[in-house]
């Protein structure tokens, strides 16, 4: 059995660390609010974007000068798959449920015969694809320096994807994040990006009942101008609703590691109060015993 000594080292490493962890969960709980309220402003103007694009993407469906980004370059042998994992640790299974996403994507990717490459947002999701796929990691963005996510940040990786597009490289582009439900509830998401999603029933309900729109200029200019800037954009709402749901899983994480190490530091003092108290009898039974035999 232990001794008291060691019991008492124990109990005050316990107690450090669940100092440790609830300082942690009350830091992740003042970053969370801030981190929804941008994931959840995003939202609107990301869809609403994006529905705008399904409405142009309908007369411009059968026309030869249409963007590329659009209409894709015509196969879909090369894959980009972007996935936006946290710098850090200490988050539950945030990072893992989103390589896992990822992984299904690759992996459905390469069974059906084609080319995968790999650009990792943050050091995590490296850490973890590089084991099965370190071959087809192009690079790694580390967004440790950031201290407030920025529409820049996203354009910046925005940019390195077009690049890599117009250059050839890759044929369809797809992102790996975890979209924010609650604190307690992130869903794992696989969004395209290139060529860019048309909603059938959007398209569909411009020539409906709805509204008739004239653009100035033509459909092809203004996708020219749009598609390229709903890329950084798609990429920025990824981005904050990662953000939003890494605070929301590390404040779960070390709310239940706060409790976890309360826990023992309870089953340890038991002991150690059980150890104790036998060394007493122990001692008192020495003292009695040599007592009766003077």
């Amino acid at each position: 059995m232990p001794s008291l000594k060691a019991f008492r080292n124990r109990i005050a490493s316990v107690k450090a660390t669940r100092k440790i962890t609830r300082a942690m969960q009350m830091v992740a709980a003042s970053k969370l609010k801030r981190a929804q309220d941008a994931a959840q402003a995003a939202r609107p103007y990301a869809e609403k974007m994006a529905a705008v694009i399904s409405s142009l993407a309908g007369s411009m469906a059968d026309n030869p000068g249409a963007p590329k980004l659009l209409t894709g370059t015509g196969k879909e042998n090369v894959h980009l798959v972007i996935v936006a994992t946290a710098d850090r640790g200490l988050c539950g299974g945030f990072n893992t449920n989103i390589v896992r996403r990822a992984r299904a994507v690759i992996d459905g990717v390469l069974r059906d015969g084609g080319q995968v490459k790999i650009l990792c947002v943050g050091r995590k999701g490296r850490d973890q694809l590089r084991r099965l796929y370190n071959q087809h990691i192009l690079d790694t963005i580390e967004m440790t320096g950031v201290k407030r996510l920025a529409f820049r940040d996203a354009a910046a990786i925005g940019r390195r994807v077009l690049d890599l597009y117009d250059a050839g490289e890759f044929d369809v582009a797809t992102i790996c994040y975890a979209r924010f439900k609650s604190v307690i509830s992130q869903e794992p998401t696989a969004q395209r990006l290139i060529p860019a999603p048309v909603d059938a029933a959007v398209d569909k309900g411009k020539h409906g009942g709805g509204a008739v729109y004239d653009y100035e200029p033509d459909e092809a200019a203004i996708l020219a101008e749009l598609l390229p800037r709903n890329l950084s954009v798609q990429i920025f709402r990824a981005l904050l609703e990662n953000a939003a749901s890494e605070q929301g899983a590390r404040m779960s994480a070390m709310d239940a590691a706060t409790r976890n190490a309360g826990d023992v530091i309870d089953r340890l003092t038991l002991q150690y109060n059980r150890s104790r108290q036998a060394m007493i009898t122990k001692e008192l039974i020495e003292i009695i015993s040599g007592a009766e035999a003077l």
